[in-house]
């Protein structure tokens, strides 16, 4: 096996298994009330996609890879032990356990993930980057309210998919993602910071963003996924439980999106100029155009 799996696009171990027949990809289709569901309020969660085996193998990844030692760390393309700036609020965040860990590689793979995002983007998957983000028990800090996409900006069209995968169960108590429905409709906003203070959005919301902020808690048990639009206003409260609240992020766009900047898009890869379609190594096609899977099965 590769030292930097960023090099193999296909499963390299058993968490996942591939359908082989048109109608074993077609389970994982959502339903065009769950569609419309998205494209109204811009999320949609609640969709089942590991077994308690699969969260609790990729949990002993999870252990592994949180240690700032561990052998192949100069692979990850950021790591935060703690994202925040308060110590006695500790917010895990780090991009790249795809190139180290075998069971977050091959998830990204899932076609409970892959399918329900080639629906939704309308067209073929291409893999953007992974995150963890982890809250330890009793004294986990926040996610402040953000737009995926203001981090974003060098890329275009603005056509990404959030696939948010719980590790633990996700309650209000332990710090679950809130949503803010509809805000998916509203403009770029200024980035106000990621991990400290949940205020900070307000100073540049219209009255009537004020006014249409009305969060919706996103409680999701161990296994479960929501899906977010990249304009959707979300963020996530303190943990003050006994227990961690742990999740993995696998972040797609559409094929085709292509590079907004000269400089690298990643940190430690090789930039793609400004207007070239993004692809290769490390941007793989996660699922085919529909027509061409299932000639393949």
């Amino acid at each position: 096996m590769s030292s930097d799996l960023s090099t193999v696009h296909e499963l390299v171990s058993d968490l996942i298994k591939l359908p082989q027949t048109p109608v074993g990809w077609a389970r994982f289709r959502l339903r065009p009330e769950q569609i419309e569901f998205f494209h109204t309020h811009g999320y949609l969660a609640g969709i089942k996609i590991l077994t308690g085996e699969q969260v609790e193998r990729l949990r002993l990844e999870l252990h592994e890879l949180t240690n700032p030692a561990h052998p192949q760390h100069e692979l990850f393309y950021e790591f935060h032990s703690n994202e925040s700036s308060e110590p006695t609020h500790v917010l895990f965040h780090a991009l790249g356990a795809w190139r180290i860990a075998p069971g977050f590689h091959d998830l990204l793979w899932h076609p409970a993930c892959t399918v329900p995002a080639a629906q939704l983007l309308g067209g073929a998957v291409r893999f953007w980057h992974d995150q963890l983000f982890c809250k330890p028990a009793r004294h986990g800090g926040v996610v402040a309210w953000h737009q995926d996409y203001s981090y974003w900006t060098r890329t275009r069209p603005r056509a990404h998919l959030t696939c948010w995968i719980g590790l633990d169960d996700s309650t209000r108590a332990n710090g679950c993602v809130h949503y803010v429905p509809g805000s998916h409709r509203w403009p770029l906003l200024p980035r106000t910071g990621l991990a400290d203070d949940m205020e900070a959005i307000y100073e540049v919301l219209t009255d009537e963003q004020k006014a249409a902020f009305k969060p919706v808690a996103i409680e999701l048990k161990q296994g479960e996924c929501s899906f977010h639009h990249p304009l959707l206003v979300h963020g996530s409260y303190a943990n003050r439980t006994d227990r961690p609240r742990r999740a993995t992020i696998i972040n797609v766009f559409r094929d085709g999106v292509a590079s907004a900047s000269d400089e690298p898009l990643l940190a430690g890869v090789p930039p793609i100029p400004q207007g070239q379609k993004i692809a290769g190594r490390f941007f793989p096609l996660l699922l085919e155009p529909e027509a061409k899977r299932i000639r393949l099965a």
